[in-house]
């Protein structure tokens, strides 16, 4: 296994979109030649769109574009921003009169970080979609992890800044990758150590604290849970994969996720994972899920390590 450049995947394309000073942003996944895709939603307060027709029943079998965003379901408007940039290029479904872009996406929740009235809108989503392809993508602070957090089981004031996450590896000619806004209840565990390196902090903001032992010593209690959080990621792989093997892919890849957060999945998270697959190899669907998870696990360590103290926040890096 070697570590590769997401942008070695070919026929993907990766930009961000963000408003630092309103803190949330946008990242736009796009595969103009179509990707057989999947979705797995596990949290149960999802801002979600297009999910419906990648089940395996219904006819839709490529997508074009996956938009991550901040903003809540507001931000589900940067999908807008997808499909107009998209039908410019003369990407989407044929329909005879011209071409459909189909455009999936999630939002996280991140309006109590910077300004509430600030949300990724059409335009947004479409200089996301101009960014694409032109350089690397950035980690961190930046496009649907802008304004992403960790920790929140206690409210907004034990929280600590979070971020967007990528990793990409190649075994032989399979390639998958990941792409993660990291934006859970939460906390964040390392994939290599066991440690928490993000999450819920002490009430004096010296030290990293427990999010689990917090919700042990409450468990009698019903706290209103400061709600609204979401972590979104997207798969990309070249593998030639059926849109009921992508699907299933999504479900494993979960378990990264659960890898790398905990508690995760709870009732204030709408986490879901995206599948984005090229076609290009041929695949072991199984050694796939276990690739993928792994990737997935430490997309988001890497979106939890690259961000910057924003916002009144601590992150990582304060905590070395």
């Amino acid at each position: 296994m070697k570590e590769i450049k997401i942008s070695e995947i070919k026929g993907i394309k990766i930009g961000h979109a963000q408003n630092f000073k309103g803190a949330t942003g946008c990242t736009a996944i796009i595969c103009e030649a179509g990707a057989v895709a999947g979705v797995d939603v596990r949290g149960s307060g999802p801002a979600s769109r297009e999910t419906e027709l990648l089940k395996p029943v219904n006819m839709v079998q490529q997508i074009h574009c996956v938009m991550l965003s901040g903003g809540s379901a507001y931000g589900l408007a940067a999908g807008d921003g997808a499909m107009e940039y998209l039908e410019e290029q003369g990407v989407g479904f044929d329909v005879g009169v011209g071409v459909v872009p189909i455009v999936c996406g999630a939002s996280l929740f991140d309006l109590v970080v910077g300004d509430p009235k600030c949300r990724p809108d059409k335009a947004m989503g479409y200089e996301a979609c101009e960014a694409a392809g032109t350089c690397e993508p950035a980690e961190g602070n930046v496009g649907a992890g802008t304004g992403a957090s960790v920790g929140k089981f206690l409210g907004p004031e034990r929280m600590m800044k979070s971020g967007l996450g990528i990793h990409a590896v190649q075994i032989g000619d399979v390639q998958c990758g990941a792409v993660v806004a990291v934006n859970a209840l939460g906390d964040v565990i390392d994939y290599d150590t066991g440690k928490r390196i993000a999450g819920i902090i002490t009430e004096d903001k010296t030290a990293l604290s427990s999010t689990e032992e917090v919700m042990y010593a409450e468990i009698g209690r019903k706290r209103n849970v400061f709600s609204g959080n979401t972590t979104i990621g997207c798969v990309i792989t070249n593998a030639k994969l059926t849109k009921v093997q992508a699907n299933k892919l999504a479900s494993i890849t979960h378990n990264g996720y659960a890898k790398a957060i905990n508690p995760v999945h709870t009732s204030v998270d709408g986490d879901t994972i995206f599948v984005m697959a090229t076609g290009e190899v041929e695949v072991g669907p199984d050694a796939l899920g276990a690739l993928a998870t792994e990737v997935m696990a430490r997309a988001i360590c890497r979106g939890v390590k690259a961000a910057e103290p924003a916002y009144g926040l601590k992150a990582a890096k304060d905590f070395k």
